[in-house]
């Protein structure tokens, strides 16, 4: 996929308004990826207990088109903004959405995050801005 336009990407957090069953994520993320590709907009996201951590990546003005309608979707609350920034290249570029429903025990284990597992991830994780996408890459280095 080659983008002429700069490249943004978005990572955000939001704690579900209630509980989703894994048939409903998996519903849910068939749903947004044929408006995904359509947009040209690749990324992961990762739900954990409610909270959800997310890399939406395209054009500014994808990017915000997608953004705009997860903040104006009701099954989001408390959503949070990590990191914004301008890149060179798409760090989930085969992905019209990754997904993966993460355990506890998981986001435990990761030593190299204990700072970041800690915090609840529905709230300011602006100093853990690093620590999110770097979780993020880790997921998505090994999903495969």
């Amino acid at each position: 996929m080659t983008d002429a336009l700069p490249l943004t990407s978005l990572t955000y957090t939001s704690a579900a308004t209630r509980l989703l069953s894994v048939v409903e994520l998996v519903e849910l993320i068939e749903q947004i990826r044929p408006k995904n590709e359509r947009l040209g907009v690749t990324g992961l996201l990762l739900y954990s207990g409610g909270n959800v951590i997310q890399t939406l990546e395209g054009t500014s003005y994808a990017v915000d088109d997608v953004f705009d309608a997860i903040r104006a979707d009701p099954r989001h609350g408390d959503v949070h903004v990590v990191e914004r920034r301008e890149v060179g290249e798409r760090a989930f570029a085969t992905w019209s959405m990754g997904f993966r429903n993460v355990s506890a025990r998981e986001v435990a284990q990761l030593q190299d995050f204990g700072a970041f597992a800690r915090d609840s991830v529905g709230h300011d994780l602006a100093p853990h801005a690093s620590s999110a996408f770097e979780l993020l890459e880790k997921f998505r280095v090994n999903a495969g």
